[in-house]
Order: structure tokens, then sequence, then C-alpha cells
């Protein structure tokens, strides 16, 4: 790998792991940025799962040191959405690289939107019986397996509904995400999905840039983020779908 393509993975981490921090939606970047540095396909899939464990493993620590962990609800979530993940993953791992950017690219517009205007009220409704719980998080599963990008998003939007507050909401998000990656990695492990040094690198910088975002003092700093947010994914979505060539 050359020294460029190593800049582009860290810095393009770096930005993804600070829009996470303050506006969220920053793996939309993670995925097409690894196939401008070289590290195209299903290899960029499996290789950004790395760095999602690492980012999900110490952000859960953090979560049960603070008493935010509830196990009696992240049992019944966990475990169908982590069969989803092993199926999703397994799908997805088999593909070819052309059918898996083109699918990615199209998952990135609304993804996008979803992004700019997340989750912000507390209201939530009932809980949910156990049957429908294991079958959307089931599902939800198979999407976070094969593709992941997003994932935190749409479970934020679904733990609501199904009668969860945000923090509440937030705690079991991240132990969801951490243990579909767990399985998902050890799929793109097995298929040779996965490269080290790439995936180690783009940690390194998404965990520095979620650590800037959440301690950052810039006021307005999502105002400025949005706005490049958007112009990267639709210019890294146009990429994915094949509309034009963007080579580093």
């Amino acid at each position: 790998m050359s020294f460029g393509s190593a800049l582009l993975i860290f810095v393009g981490g770096l930005f993804a792991g600070f829009v996470n921090a303050l506006a969220g939606g920053g793996s939309l970047l993670t995925v097409p940025l690894l196939g401008l540095a070289g590290v195209e396909g299903l290899v960029a899939n499996g290789t950004n799962r790395v760095s999602v464990l690492l980012a999900t493993g110490t952000t859960g620590i953090g979560f049960a040191r603070g008493g935010y962990a509830d196990w009696s609800k992240i049992s019944k979530i966990v475990g169908p959405a982590v069969a989803g993940g092993l199926v999703g993953a397994l799908v997805v791992s088999n593909l070819n690289d052309q059918i898996f950017e083109r699918a990615f690219g199209i998952v990135m517009i609304p993804l996008l939107v979803l992004s700019l205007k997340p989750p912000k009220s507390d209201a939530v409704k009932k809980p949910w019986p156990l049957a429908a719980t294991i079958v959307v998080f089931f599902f939800v599963g198979i999407y976070a397996g094969a593709i992941q990008a997003g994932t935190g998003l749409i479970l934020l939007l679904i733990l609501n509904r199904a009668g969860n507050d945000l923090v509440t909401g937030n705690a079991i998000k991240n132990f969801v995400i951490c243990a579909v990656s767990i399985i998902a990695l050890g799929i793109f492990i097995y298929q040779d999905q996965v490269r080290w040094i790439p995936a180690l690198i783009l940690s390194a910088g998404s965990m520095t840039g979620g650590y800037i975002g959440a301690n950052s003092a810039v006021k307005g700093g999502e105002k400025v983020v949005k706005p490049v947010l958007v112009v990267s994914v639709l210019l890294l979505a146009g990429r994915m779908l094949g509309l034009y060539e963007l080579d580093f």
C-alpha cells in the first residue's frame, strides 16, 4: 500500500468518525473510501468491519461501565440479530464485487437522507411482543451482516418504535452492531475478504475522529459537517454505481 492510499484511508476514517460523533452517517463513507484507496468491493466491506467492531467494542465498555446496558432487553434482540447477521454475511460474501458495489451505491442515498434527520424524540410506544421483536431484528441483522452502513440509524428508529428511549436505544444499538460485527467479521476473514493494514489504519482514523468529535467544543459543527457529508456521499455513490471513474 502506498503512502498516499494509507493517508487517504486515515483522513477518511478521521472524518467519518468525526461525522458519526456530530451528526451520524459517517459509515457511509468508509467502504467507498477504501475502494478509492484500492481495496475494492467485498474486500472493502469486510475490511471495514474491523473498524466497526473496534469502535462498538470500546463504546460498549463505556455503556456497561455507565450502567446503561439493559441486558434483559439486549438478550432478546441480539440473538435474532446475530442469526440474521450470519445469513447476511454469508450471502454477501459470495456475491461478485460489481453487484455488491451497485447495491451499496443504491442504499447510500436513502441512508444519507436518514442520517440528516436522525431520530430525536424520546416519545416511545408500547414494547413489542417477543415474536415481532425476533422477526424484525432478524431482518435488521441480515442487513447489518451484509452491508452495515446506516445500521445504527435504522436500529435507533426501530428501537424507539419498539418502546425504548434514545439513551437505552443507543446502548442496545451499540451492543447489537458489535455482536453482528463479530460474526460477520469471522465470515469475511474465512472468505479472505479482510485486508488488515488498511483495516487498522481506518480504525485508527475513525476512533481518533470520534474522540475529537465527541469532545469538540466547536459550536455549529453539525452545520459544517452535514453539507460536506452530502457532497461526499453523492460523489462516492456515483462511483459505486459506475456512473464515472474516481480513483486515487
